[in-house]
Formats: structure tokens, C-alpha cells, sequence
């Protein structure tokens, strides 16, 4: 039934989405290549609910790509702090650049340049391409791994070789030769609504009638998950060293590992070391010193505990701290940077 079901699975698809489809998103209307481009990177590990609450501000400051690639990295940092994945708006920023420079301010077209562009890869180049400029690319993004491993009964992790490899088959299969920016639209939205990860609305489904899955009872069991490993959990001390101004010291992470590129708090390793820290680092022993509760943060592959220690510190203290690593955060009018969520809660409990 599989092997028949691929070329009448875009008629089914775009029948259910003509009556049922999302046509209001902000990146449908006027869907450039740049607006696309902007939604596709957003979405990536994001639900759309919040994903709304971020793209037209992000637009509304960087409303072309030539705006985006002109802009100081800590201004992008800070329209996406909140939206998780920070690596993302940093190559973002960096394609947007390659495009001003190498492009001349247009986002290319051609399918092997787009999906060279820092971030963006083969499935998220065909959506910007079918859905900005209506060329048939297949896709292969999470919803639409989810839709096409239940429909033909893909066995195995979706993220080996082998079986991405048959899922990007079965998605050129699928994919028309007509319409193909609302099947691709479609299939997302069947992926993120009827198709969901979990419970899925099979009896509501345009695709039931030739789903595997469905048939054999086993759609809830696809995809498969990525085999289980023990999941690590980390430590650290965080420093909230402040002047008597109210102005709490930060400093800029490197770009590689978690929150790059954004400002974080300084680090050390215990509790013990935190004064004599201080003292090094800024010339002058704190004057006081309160450790506070610790704040537990979830990563992708990891949780994190970190236990905030309040320091505060004589002014001015001995050393400047400023320049590019360094930055004096006023709490009462805070700069525009890029702040992790964490880091942004504990600088608003002071």
C-alpha cells in the first residue's frame, strides 16, 4: 500500500489544507525570500505560537538583509534572547553578511548557494525556495520526518544515515510538480497539528487511508527515538558582582559552547572561590558576599545547576572591566544586548 500511496499523497494533502490550512502566519504574507528565510530559522526547534511572539519585532528592526548583515551581533543577540538556540541567529547574522557581500544584498535562489549558507543546509533551503519562489525542492524538517515515517512505516531513528537517507527518497517522491509552495506549507502544517508527536488525530487525518502506521496500530510508536544515553548534569557558580550604582558586571561568552555570543555572569567553580575571585579579578575583596538559591536550567542535552553568589563590591572597584569581554549592566536602564533567560532572570531579581 505504501509503495501506491506516494503519488496521491499531495492530492490528499492539498485537499485537506485548501479547507483546513494556516494562511494568516506573518511570514505568509509578502513571503520574500528573506521573510521566509527568517521564519524557517525561527522555527527550527520552536513551535510557532512562539515564534509569534518574536518575528515581527525581529522584522521590524531588521526589515531586510541588508539591515540584519549591518547590525551589531549583540543587537540580533538581543531580538532572539528568549527563542533558545542561540547558534542559530549567529548564523543568521553571518549568512546575512555573506549575502550583502557576496550577493549584493539578495538572497540567492539557486539551490546549491542558499543551502551553503551558514544555518541553513538542503531542507531548510527547499522551504524558503518553494514556499518564497515556488521551486520543487523537497523538505525534510521535523514535522515532516514525523508525517512521512507513519504514512510509509519508516522504521529506526530518523537521524542515522540510512534512514534519513530513505526518508529524503520518500519525500521527492511525495513532493508535485504543482502547488508546491501549499504542499509544502501543508505537510508542515499536518506535521505540527493532526500528525502531532503525540496522540495523533489519525481518524481526523487526510492521509489515514494509506498510513502504514494507522493501519497497524503503531502510529504513536513513530518516529522512533533517538536511543537513550544518561543524561549529564553540570554545576556551576555564577557571580552577580555589583557596584553600589546597581550596575552588575557581565561578561561576553564565547561564540562556541552554550549562549554564545550572548552576556553572561562570570564563573567559578565553588562557592569558596568566588571572593578571591573578586578580588583578582577586580582589584578590591567584596564587601559582602550572600549565596542564593540554586537556579536549575534544561538544555537540549543537559541540565544545568547554578548557584548565583551576590557580591558586592566597593566603588569604584580597582579595575576598569570594560571594553569588548566586560560590560557594567545597569539593572534601572539596562543596555540591548543578548541575555540568556536565566542570566535575564536573575539580573530582574536584583
Amino acid at each position: 500500500m505504501s509503495d501506491t500511496f506516494a503519488p496521491r499523497l499531495a492530492p490528499a494533502l492539498l485537499s485537506w489544507w485548501d479547507r483546513h490550512g494556516r494562511r494568516d502566519l506573518p511570514w505568509q504574507q509578502d513571503p520574500t525570500p528573506y521573510r521566509v528565510w527568517v521564519s524557517e530559522i525561527m522555527l527550527q526547534q520552536t513551535q510557532v505560537a512562539t515564534v509569534l511572539r518574536y518575528y515581527d519585532a525581529f522584522l521590524a528592526a531588521f526589515p531586510d538583509v541588508t539591515a540584519l548583515a549591518d547590525a551589531e551581533p549583540d543587537a540580533v543577540l538581543h531580538r532572539w534572547s528568549g527563542l533558545g538556540y542561540y547558534a542559530r541567529a549567529r548564523n543568521l547574522h553571518r549568512a546575512a553578511r555573506v549575502v550583502r557581500d557576496d550577493h549584493g544584498g539578495r538572497v540567492p535562489t539557486d539551490f546549491d548557494t542558499l543551502a551553503g549558507l551558514p544555518g541553513i543546509g538542503p531542507s531548510t533551503a527547499g522551504a524558503i525556495l518553494a514556499l518564497a519562489d515556488h521551486q520543487r525542492h523537497p523538505i525534510l524538517d521535523g514535522n515532516v520526518k514525523r508525517v512521512l515515517t507513519r504514512v510509509f512505516r519508516v522504521e529506526g531513528y530518523p537521524g542515522d544515515t540510512a534512514v534519513a537517507k530513505q526518508l529524503w527518497t520518500l519525500a521527492d517522491q511525495c513532493t508535485p510538480t504543482e502547488r508546491v509552495a501549499n504542499y509544502t506549507q501543508a505537510i508542515m502544517d499536518l506535521g505540527a497539528s493532526l500528525c502531532a508527536r503525540r496522540k495523533p488525530a489519525c481518524p481526523l487525518c487526510p492521509l489515514a487511508s494509506g498510513c502504514v502506521a494507522h493501519r497497524d496500530g503503531v502510529a504513536a510508536q513513530l518516529p522512533a527515538r533517538k536511543p537513550a544515553k544518561a543524561r549529564p548534569r553540570k554545576a556551576t557558580v555564577v557571580l552577580l558582582c555589583v557596584r553600589p550604582d546597581g550596575a552588575v558586571l557581565l561578561e561576553r561568552r564565547p561564540d562556541a559552547g552554550i549562549w554564545g555570543g550572548l552576556w553572561g555572569l562570570p564563573e567559578t567553580g565553588t562557592v569558596d572561590g568566588a571572593a578571591g575571585w573578586c578580588a583578582t579579578a577586580l582589584g578590591a575583596a567584596p564587601v559582602s558576599q550572600r549565596v542564593r538559591p540554586v537556579l536549575q536550567h534544561a538544555f537540549s542535552h543537559f541540565d544545568l545547576d547554578m548557584t548565583p553568589v551576590e557580591l558586592h563590591v566597593p566603588a569604584p572597584p580597582g579595575r576598569a572591566m570594560e571594553g569588548d569581554r566586560w560590560l557594567w549592566y545597569k539593572t534601572d536602564a539596562p543596555a540591548r544586548v543578548g541575555l540568556a533567560a536565566p542570566i535575564a532572570k536573575l539580573l530582574s531579581s536584583l
